[in-house]
């Protein structure tokens, strides 16, 4: 695992590939628009990533069949989830802390390209502090 230096460096340079994208395209699209350029942008910068990362959630002790994924899991262990809402709240907070917690990473960008300015938030795995820290970017 990287440490802390490294993993900023790494969610800053995601974070930059995803102003970028919301500074070309702007808000009004729907998610799957921005993961396509998202995916073009992060290869442009070398950025590793997977794309529609499988998560496989446990229930007393057996796999359970829904299929859940991530948008991205970036540098093998950044979890990125995509948003393209006016607005973001405790629903789609909640969403990155079970897959952090499904996973095992430690941190996740929240990345919503729906509102006028591009919203980030950089969260930990239950129990890591700190647990949340909210960015906003202005395009």
């Amino acid at each position: 695992m990287a440490y802390s230096g490294e993993r900023d460096l790494r969610t800053a340079a995601i974070i930059g590939a995803a102003m970028e994208v919301h500074t070309l395209l702007g808000p009004g699209f729907l998610e799957p628009v921005y993961q396509e350029a998202l995916a073009i942008e992060l290869e442009a910068r070398d950025i590793p990533y997977r794309r529609e990362h499988p998560i496989s959630i446990w229930y007393k002790g057996k796999a359970l069949s829904a299929p859940y994924r991530a948008d991205f899991l970036c540098h093998g262990e950044i979890v990125v989830e995509l948003k393209a809402l006016a607005r973001m709240g405790g629903l789609e907070e909640a969403q990155l802390l079970h897959y952090l917690k499904a996973t095992g990473h430690d941190v996740g960008l929240l990345i919503n390209f729906g509102a006028k300015s591009l919203e980030v938030r950089r969260m930990s795995a239950p129990g890591k502090s700190p647990s949340q820290e909210s960015l906003e970017s202005v395009d």
